[in-house]
């Protein structure tokens, strides 16, 4: 591909949606080849970080899980303090809409899933699963319907997955934990305190908060603690503002990350876990409980949840309906949000990583089937809005 048609193609809003499809299908053509046992054996390599006697010892899969993605989780932290202090989110009548639509799109899948899995002690860790959107799947979906999707329905899909993202955070933090050590927490609570000084006193540069961030990371890690979340609560020390004509260090941190996040963190991390393989599996294995309750939830749930409470909240004069949009293009962006993808791969990670291959591989199958579903429902019912738009 020559240099500018590659320039060009990164440039496009589905850029990103489109490598993590192509990631994603590299994974399970792999899990599914005479190539599988290279696959397996590439994500199970022992990666060994050592200083004296101290070592982070672990397979390669869990290094992109726990640490790749703790880069993810930084980026979405950078946003989230942008949005809520200049962007979109400090406006309360942009706020209210997608954030019913959230609790709306996390309560009625869990719900879902649970209903299918509460007598399971092991398949219930997994009721958080459909609670997720993947937003760079969705926007690309989104994006392919064309120009003419009206602006409005792109924030209020952007704003509901910020709300969402910040949704899966606390659910990592409250309920995906192992055994915690008073040691490590300790240390992480110095690192807090110096970061929290370094905000205090003015500091800019960033070069200090990523170094302790590194530290926080690491303590965290051994803490019992998801190691991502160290990602967001540094985003939350980083300054929005910059010395006098200086760029914001938050905007440009953010901007610096977006590209590798987007293009190679999250290809790298669906390569990852996308592999499945699917040479024994029949509707019995599709049907159940786990994968059902994933497919339904995502697919039946989100629908539910950020359609049905949106359109109770606008009928009851609560909010409006966004500008430009009609209630297919509504329905349509509630579909899309059962794109869980990226986020639902993280989270049946935690909740099955002491569970056996078995849960893993049939949270891995609901969430695909689930995904597919929902986001080719999804872009031709917004092809249909937008159409009816502009008749």
């Amino acid at each position: 591909m020559p240099v500018k048609a590659l320039h060009d193609f990164l440039k496009l809003e589905a850029a990103s949606g489109i490598i993590l499809m192509i990631a994603a299908v590299l994974a399970i053509s792999l899990a599914n080849s005479p190539l599988n046992v290279y696959y397996d054996l590439l994500l199970n390599i022992p990666v060994v970080v050592a200083i004296g006697t101290f070592e982070i010892a672990k397979p390669l899969l869990l290094w992109i899980n726990d640490g790749l993605m703790a880069l993810f989780f930084f980026l979405v932290g950078l946003e989230l303090k942008r949005e809520f202090l200049e962007g979109d989110l400090s406006e309360p009548g942009q706020v209210a809409l997608p954030a019913i639509g959230a609790v709306g799109g996390m309560a009625i899948p869990a719900l879902i899933y649970a209903a299918f899995n509460y007598q399971d002690p092991a398949a219930i860790n997994g009721w958080a699963i459909p609670t997720a959107t993947d937003i760079a799947f969705a926007l690309g979906i989104l994006a392919l319907v064309g120009s003419k999707v009206p602006i409005q329905l792109k924030i209020f899909l952007t704003s509901l997955a910020i709300f969402d993202d910040l949704g899966a955070i606390i659910v990592i933090a409250l309920f995906y934990t192992d055994q915690l050590s008073v040691t490590s927490l300790v240390v992480s609570a110095i690192v807090l305190a110096i970061l929290w000084g370094l905000n205090k006193r003015g500091v800019k540069d960033t070069a200090p908060y990523i170094f302790f961030g590194i530290v926080l990371w690491i303590a965290v890690l051994k803490s019992g603690v998801h190691a991502t979340l160290a990602g967001v609560v540094l985003a939350m020390f980083i300054p929005i503002k910059g010395n006098e004509g200086e760029p914001s260090p938050l905007k440009a941190l953010e901007h610096n990350l977006h590209s590798m996040v987007a293009f190679i963190i999250l290809p790298i991390f669906a390569f990852a876990n996308a592999g499945v393989n699917l040479s024994d599996v029949g509707i019995e294995q599709i049907m159940s409980p786990v994968p059902l309750g994933i497919i339904l939830g995502l697919f039946v749930g989100k629908q539910i949840g950020v359609f049905g409470f949106c359109f109770v909240a606008i009928k009851a004069g609560l909010v409006k309906l966004p500008e430009n949009t009609n209630w297919t293009l509504l329905y349509g962006a509630a579909l899309l949000c059962g794109v869980g993808f990226t986020m639902s791969l993280f989270i049946g990670s935690l909740a099955f990583e002491q569970s056996g291959e078995n849960l893993i591989f049939q949270d891995r199958l609901g969430i695909i089937i689930g995904s597919i579903v929902s986001g080719t429902l999804g872009y031709f019912v917004i092809k249909r809005g937008v159409k009816s738009l502009t008749d």
